[in-house]
């Protein structure tokens, strides 16, 4: 084998040693999910959710008042959501996600990512 071939051969090999992590990386974003939490009836439908770290969740309002969806520790807020609008949030870490309605603070609900 020569020289030149064994160069190539390693820079090949430090390059594909490079890209997997960021392979790695990228098919683990693909893997996060959405979803789904629909404010209805001044409830949070579902009030209790399950996700994983990383995962979306997309807060929408079909009622005629305005809400929000705010963490009670603060780690989120979707704003002011009027009927048909949504706001999304991004579950960060792991841990559990006690939130409110900032307009009607007996609207409760709970995430909880792993």
């Amino acid at each position: 084998m020569s020289k030149m071939h064994r160069r190539q051969l390693i820079k090949l090999g430090i390059g594909s040693a490079v890209g997997l992590p960021l392979l790695a990386a990228g098919t683990q974003r693909a893997m996060a999910a959405t979803h789904q939490v629909e404010i209805k009836g001044f409830k949070y439908i579902p009030a209790s959710l399950q996700v994983a770290a990383g995962d979306t969740v997309v807060f929408t309002n079909v009622d005629r008042a305005p809400h929000t969806a705010t963490a009670v520790d603060g780690s989120f807020d979707t704003g002011r959501l009027n009927r048909g609008k949504s706001g999304e949030i991004t579950v960060a870490a792991a841990g559990t996600f006690r939130y409110i309605c900032t307009f009607h603070p007996n609207m409760k609900g709970q995430i909880t990512a792993t």
